[in-house]
């Protein structure tokens, strides 16, 4: 006893490295996830509505992919608790599709830029 007592006048506290079983686990107010279901409930009412209001080309698409990516940030968010995660998991999750999807917009652009240079060379044949 007169250890631990001398311990903790220099400042030390022996449990001061002990962590409660509980530590990992955060438990949130149900409202939050009531909230964000009605979200979603909302947002796929707006991408339907898109399709019944018969819009076409590049605002049909623009917009139906616009709910949907934020359909799937309020997914990941809320229920993925990706919004209580430190920063660097979330780089760890986040980065590589996006990674993934700047390769494939290079993909794309360089497709264009072939079929270009293939359409111009093949029509001077003619």
């Amino acid at each position: 006893m007169a250890h631990a007592a001398h311990g903790s006048e220099h400042g030390h506290d022996p449990q001061a490295g002990t962590v409660p079983a509980d530590a990992g686990h955060q438990q949130h107010p149900l409202k939050v996830y009531f909230v964000i279901w009605g979200l979603l409930f909302v947002l796929s009412i707006f991408s339907y509505m898109v399709d019944y209001a018969g819009l076409e080309g590049f605002l049909r698409w623009f917009l139906i992919l616009a709910f949907m990516v934020a359909k799937a940030g309020l997914i990941m968010a809320i229920f993925m608790h990706m919004a209580w995660e430190r920063l660097a998991l979330n780089f760890a999750i986040l980065l590589p599709p996006l990674a993934i999807l700047v390769f494939v917009a290079i993909m794309v652009a360089e497709s264009d830029y072939t079929a270009g240079a293939r359409g111009t060379f093949f029509s001077q044949g003619r």
